[in-house]
Parts: C-alpha cells; structure tokens; sequence
C-alpha cells in the first residue's frame, strides 16, 4: 500500500554506512538481512540514532506487515532510552506531519471492508491495549518529554500563548517552554501520552480533506474506529478505567510526575497578574491525591479532543465573525462533525452512568471517586463553551446544502442526553416521541442558549433552503420532532422565564466561576461551591457563552413567533409546489426528453420549474416529502400553540394565488407605482423555484439566444442571408403586404410577425423602449437551422425514397403542400380578422 509506506523524505544514504557501527568481530561471524536484525540482537552495542535509522530504511523497503511485526519486536525488546529517539518519527509516521504534507498511515481513508489485512493490524497496533500504547507507558515511566510545536495549536490558543497568556484550559498548565534569551518560545513539553493524543487529535484536522470522487463513509473508518475505541477505554460507561499496561515484570507506569517551568509564571505578562498569581497559588503536583492516577489519562484524552476540534472560535472571535465581511478563521468538514458527534453521544453515556445514589452523594457529599466527580463534571466544564461557539460558526456559516445535516445532527445528539442514559425509555414512534422527564429539567436550564439561541438560528437558515427539497425538509422535520418532546417545550420556556426574572444585584463577571474551572497543576480542581438559585445558573449560563452585554432573543417571544408563522407558510407552499411537480411529471410522457432533442414536442423558449431531488427521486420523493412537511408543520402547531385556525388560513391565502392545478402561481409582491416589486418573501421563493413569473421574449426573435435545438453555425449564416435579402428588397416586400388581394394576404402571412401587436410588455421601462420601433415586412430563414426541420426533411426524403421518389420530385412535392397549406392558412387568418371585433 503506498499510504503506509515511507515518503522520500525519509530516504536515507546506504545501508552500508549504517553496519559499520556493527562491531567487526560480530559481522565477520553473523549474517543478518537488515540492520535493524542486528540492531536487535545486540541493542546494548547500538546508538540510538542506528535505531532510527533502521526502522526508516526498512519503512521503504519492507512490506506494511513486517514493519508492524519490527515494531512489536522493538517495543517489547529494546529499553525506554533508546526508544524514546523512535517516538517522535513513528507518532508522525502514523499519524502524518502537522503541515498535512505527509499522510502517515492513512487512516481516516483506511476501511477494512477494503483493505481488511491493513486494516487488522493497524486496529492491533493502535489499541488502547496495544503495542503503540505500551510504548507510550514505557516511555512515560521515564519522564521523558516531546517538544509539540505551538503554531499547529488552535488559532485561540495560539494566540493567546503568543501574546504571553496563560490560555484557560490547565491542559497547557506548565508546559510552555521558554528561549534561554527569556522570551516566549514556540514549543510545548507534552509527556509521552499527551504527544501521542496531540497527534492523534490534530490529524482529524491538519490532513487534507478527502477528496469528493473518493466516496468514504466516515464510520467505517480507521480513524472513527479508533475514536471510539479510545472513548469506551478512557471514559468508560461501565466499570473504572483500566490501568495502564505494565511496562516491566514487576509493576506499572505511575502518572506524570509534577512539572517546574523553565521561568516562573509571573513573568508571562503584566497585564494579567491577579491570573498568574492564582496560577502560581494553586500549583499542587499530580500525585499529590492518589486516587487523580485513576483519571489522569481520562482526563487529558477529552481536553485533548475538545481543544483540537473544537477551541477554534474565542467569545471575541465569534462576536467579530458576525460581522459580514469577517474571514473564516477555521472551516470544518463534514467527516470533522461526524467525529465531534461520536464524543458528544459518548459524554451523554459517561456523565449519565452515575448511578442514582452515586449522583445525589456527588451533589451533597465530597467523598466520591475521582472518577464520579469528573463523570459529573466532564460536559459542562470542558465541552459547552467551546461546543456553543462552534455550533454558532456552523449555524453561520455553513452552505445552504444537505450537508448541513450532520451538523444538524451533532446538535440534536447534544440536546438529548436522555437518549444515552442507561435508563433511558423505549424509542418513541413517530406519533408518540420520546417523554423528557422532569429530571432533565436542569440540564435544559443550564444549557438554555444551546436549545433556544440555535433554534433561532435554524429557523433563519430554514427560511433561506428549499423545502421541496426531500433532504430539507426531512431537517426541519427532525428539528420540530425533537424539541416537540412532551415537556421539553415547557422546560425551556421555564428556563427563559428564569433568565427574564428581575434581579437585585447583576452578578458582575461571577458568571465565570459556573464555566472556567479553578486553574491548579491538577486536572482534579475543586468545582465551586454548588448554586441553588435556579435563576441565577441561568443568568450565569447565558452571561459565560454570549457576554455580559448579550441581547437575548427568547424562543417564545413575539420575533421567534413571527419566523415560526413564516416557516410554516412556506411549508404549506412547499406543499403545493412538490405536488405540482409531481403532477406535472406523471403528465410528461415517458419519451419527452429524446423527442425534445430531436424538436418534436413544444418547446419551452421560457423555462419551467428549476430542477430539483424530486425529479431525480420519483414519486416515492413526492411522497416523503409531503409527509416530512405535514409531521413538521403539526410539531410546529404543538411547540408554539398554533391555532388551526391560523394554519388553515395559510392554505386559503395559497389558494387565492394559484390556478386549479397549481402551476401558476406568483411570487409574493407589493404594487408599486411602476408596477409589482417583489418582496423578500417573493425572492426567496424564485431562488428556490417555488414560483416564478410568466416570462416572455420581447425582442426581436431573429436576435433571441441560439437554442439548444439549433445549430448555431447554420443559424448565423441563414440570419446573414436573411438580412441580406430583406435589406436588398425591402421595399418590394412592403409593397407587396400593403395591396388587398389574396396575394397581399400570403405575403402579410410570411412576411410579418403574426402576434407582435397583441404582446403585452410587463416591463415599464421596455415599454417606452419598444413603442417606438417599428418592424416592417421582412423574410425569416431561421426556422431551418433548427434539429427539428432538418431531421423533418431527412425523414422526408428518406419515406420518399422507399417509394422510388427521386429528391428532385420530393422537393417539388413538398413544396407544393407548403403552398396548399400556407394559403389554406392565410384564408383562415383573414376570415378571423374579419370576425374580430
């Protein structure tokens, strides 16, 4: 496989020069297939930079299997002194360069429905029991420490290290390496483990992203996998986390011992000292609470993910990025979502196994396992911050296409812990959805902005996507059946209520003590003292994610109403305009498309609906369609406690607009002083072809567009012949349509344009344009150049054939019907004109 191969940035020089390290008295008495045999048969005679480069030499010239194998052998074999030189190059031979040149292993392309042997033993290799993981305790036995570089940290954090701040996370707590000049320096120390997560973490995010021909379903991955993998060992539902795999015979790597920095703390900047000093006040060391060993690794695998994947947006960063012309800092992929949606489902699991009397002495009691508190403390103090800000980017800037369904998704996983309790009910049908038991009510209420300020946010991209689109407007229809709930609806109301209570005294930046945690050398803070003033947690939540000076928008206030009751009018018209397409399909017949080539069916110089899934889908589209729409817009009425009545009353209003069939009605429009202006209602529904106006060609037809049933070479020359005979005999042809008899009447019927005084100009200003143009007999070629005369006459000529008719005769026959036909034509135009009234 080239992806797990070495890249030729690790070709080395000769092996030759390599065994010359080999003591000579041993060469001349063993013979070994590649250095890195020798390396391991005598691992007390070698440098460690033979080792390394052993493996890279045999990285190009071994087969994925056997490099899999070496490693197994030198992990088990070889001491940490000299596998902690390896570390550095495996970890990004795995898991490619932090500048995404270099692809490592490939593993988020990785499946093993496709390559099961590679798959098998990458699985083996990376395990959280595995080999890989074995080298990182044996290396973390010895407090070794690996430089990550700070510019591949988020933009936030990389920021705020550079402008000499402590960022908040304690995952950077003592780690910031210093230049012996004293300034700030561009490294991290990271301990074995950390590295390793670091990398692991960032690949989701540095690599490229997988081109859109390769088709990969995300789940079924190497990399999602071995995501999940991890998440089920470290944050386990069931049980306590396993110890690490021992790295001797008689015992197991201990935790990282307590780190000093290189300079003290104090000197990270003037402008944030009381910061610091909180920092330097609360320095405890790791070990100094035994049972904090359990969860150390727990611990940095879910900061880990959570500041690679998702502190990409700063408070500051999302305020400014509402401005309009403000530049994406971090655009997210699809497979990146899909990835955060598998932690957020498996928090939910690990924060809802405390059992019952484990979460009430959790509540009242410090007496629980470190375990236990961080099960309660994982969602709110390491996830909801950054998840809000990055679910904001995403509401804002993600395109108006089906994609945004995995967004959507990760949302509505977050706001549905009660799907992952262990005792959760029974799936609800599609009638009766899931009942939110009052217990949840505090996590509703302190995850208010989560549920209200996002549904906003949704109703407004809502408005903005085509809902006769099956895929969206299966998403609305997932949105309204969620918050649809029983109860879930009167609990966010009654958090809402909570945060619009008057209060005596504003709690001025207190709100920072619910959301940043205490900044120690522990991962294993104390949490503050608890709250019991339900309204004050609120006020707390909505203050911590939008700002002190936040301009809160309820959920059931009379604005949110206001895009509810426009929402489900353009789902009732949705309604209309999927049923209309459908009719108009099931009256197309089958072999429309190949006639209109060849120009046998009438053609449609003015268009027709926009295309859409349902053309591609079938009547089995239509019909989910319709019933995604029906189910949302009664979610909708339930939620908001719209009236019958009012729902009704959309249905008249859509009647009015519209013909018997359906097809022909108008966009939404004011009358102006120059005629209809559309409203923003009206342009939504022409972008999405939801209506569109009867549009006619105004000009001169010999100048219309080329059409895509002509031939464009023979239309020019025939419109340059024409021209020139109409300028030659100009005026011999009006001369001829002036006089009155049958003559006069054939050549009005050729010469001029039979419907030009009776069109009507919908434009004003085309109007007074065109008023004083008038167009006089002229001769028309153009008919000729289309696909449809000429395979007309061909086909002609062909019949004629068969019965012995020579083209000289078929010519004259044919043209002989023309006459008979035209002049039938112009005696039955003039008998009309005379019955005009």
């Amino acid at each position: 496989m080239t992806t797990f191969g070495a890249v030729a940035e690790w070709r080395l020089p000769p092996l030759r020069r390599a065994t010359l390290w080999i003591p000579q008295w041993f060469a001349k008495k063993a013979i070994f297939n590649s250095p890195l045999e020798a390396a391991m048969a005598f691992p007390h005679l070698q440098q460690p930079s033979f080792l390394l480069a052993s493996l890279k030499a045999d990285s190009i010239n071994k087969p994925f299997a056997q490099q899999c194998q070496d490693l197994v052998k030198v992990i088990e074999d070889f001491p940490a002194k000299e596998l902690h030189t390896i570390f550095p190059w495996l970890v990004e031979s795995i898991f490619g360069s932090l500048d995404g040149v270099l692809v490592g292993w490939n593993l988020r392309c990785l499946q093993g429905r496709v390559n099961p042997v590679e798959y098998s033993i990458v699985m083996e290799f990376l395990d959280p029991g595995g080999p890989m993981m074995k080298l990182v305790y044996k290396l973390q036995a010895e407090d070794y420490k690996f430089d990550f570089p700070v510019s591949y940290l988020p933009g936030p954090v990389k920021a705020s290290i550079q402008e000499c701040i402590l960022p908040d996370s304690p995952l950077y707590h003592n780690k910031v390496q210093f230049t012996p000049a004293g300034g700030l320096g561009l490294n991290l120390a990271l301990n074995p483990f950390e590295y390793y997560i670091f990398f692991f973490a960032l690949s989701l995010i540095t690599q490229k992203p997988l081109p859109v021909s390769l088709h990969v379903r995300t789940s079924d991955c190497a990399y999602f996998i071995l995501v999940d993998r991890y998440l089920s060992w470290f944050l386990p539902t069931e049980g306590s986390v396993p110890p690490p795999l021992s790295s001797s015979p008689g015992g197991t790597s201990p935790s990282p011992p307590p780190r000093t920095p290189a300079i003290p703390f104090a000197s990270y900047g003037l402008h944030h000292t009381s910061l610091l000093k909180r920092h330097i006040s609360h320095q405890t060391s790791v070990n100094a609470d035994p049972a904090s060993h359990e969860i150390w690794r727990s611990e940095t695998l879910l900061q880990v993910f959570v500041e690679m994947w998702l502190h990409h947006y700063s408070l500051e960063m999302y305020q400014k990025m509402q401005s309009p012309h403000a530049k994406e800092s971090f655009t997210p992929t699809e497979e990146h979502v899909l990835v955060v949606r598998l932690l957020l489902k498996h928090l939910h699991a690990f924060a809802n196994s405390l059992k019952p009397e484990q979460a009430s002495l959790s509540a009242h009691s410090h007496a629980t396992s470190p375990l236990e508190e961080f099960k309660r403390a994982a969602v709110p103090r390491f996830v909801q911050q950054k998840l809000y800000l990055f679910l904001q980017h995403c509401f804002g800037h993600w395109p108006l296409d089906a994609s945004f369904r995995a967004v959507l998704e990760m949302w509505l996983s977050y706001l549905q812990p009660w799907r992952y309790a262990p005792d959760k009910q029974a799936p609800g049908s599609d009638s009766q959805p899931w009942c939110v038991l009052e217990k949840w009510a505090p996590f509703v209420q302190e995850n208010l902005l989560m549920y209200t300020k996002l549904f906003v946010g949704f109703l407004n991209r809502a408005l903005r996507t085509d809902l006769v689109s099956p895929k969206h407007a299966l998403m609305v229809f997932r949105v309204a059946k969620v918050f649809a709930q029983p109860n879930l609806a009167e609990m966010i109301q009654k958090g809402e209520q909570l945060f619009l209570e008057p209060e005596l005294v504003i709690p001025h930046r207190q709100h920072r003590l619910f959301t940043a945690p205490t900044f120690t050398g522990s991962f294993l803070s104390p949490w503050p003292p608890a709250v019991t003033d339900a309204s004050f947690k609120v006020k707390s939540h909505v203050y911590s994610l939008e700002g002190q000076d936040c301009k809160y928008t309820p959920m059931f206030g009379p604005e949110a109403r206001t895009l509810v009751l426009r929402l489900a009018q353009l789902i009732t018209q949705a309604k209309h305009t999927a049923k209309s397409i459908s009719d108009q399909c099931a009256e197309s017949p089958a072999g429309h498309s190949f006639l209109s080539w060849l120009g046998f069916s009438s053609m449609d110089t003015n268009g027709s609906y926009t295309a859409n899934d349902l053309d591609e889908m079938g009547q089995d589209s239509v019909r989910k369609t319709d019933e995604y729409l029906e189910k949302a817009l009664e979610y909708l009425r339930q939620i908001f406690r719209l009236s019958e009545a009012q729902l009704r009353q959309f249905t008249l209003a859509l009647g009015t607009t519209q013909d018997e069939n359906g097809k022909k009605q108008l966009p939404d429009c004011i009358v102006g002083e120059d005629g209809l202006i559309l409203t923003p209602l009206g342009r939504y529904q022409i972008i999405n072809g939801l209506r569109r106006f009867e549009i006619e060609y105004q000009g001169d037809p010999e100048l219309q567009p080329i059409r895509s049933y002509e031939i464009a070479s023979l239309v020019r020359t025939l419109f340059r012949l024409s021209s020139a005979i109409n300028h030659r005999f100009a005026g011999q042809m009006a001369a001829l349509c002036s006089r009155d008899d049958f003559l006069g009447s054939f050549c009005r019927y050729h010469l001029t344009e039979p419907g030009l005084a009776s069109r009507h100009l919908l434009s004003p200003v085309g109007r007074r344009q065109v008023a004083g143009h008038t167009r006089g007999p002229r001769l028309s070629l153009r008919f000729l150049g289309s696909y449809r005369t000429l395979v007309s006459l061909l086909l002609a000529f062909f019949v004629a054939s068969l019965f012995c008719v020579g083209p000289l005769p078929c010519t004259l026959l044919l043209t002989l019907g023309y006459v008979l036909y035209a002049s039938a034509m112009t005696l039955l135009t003039e008998r009309g004109k005379l019955h005009q009234p």
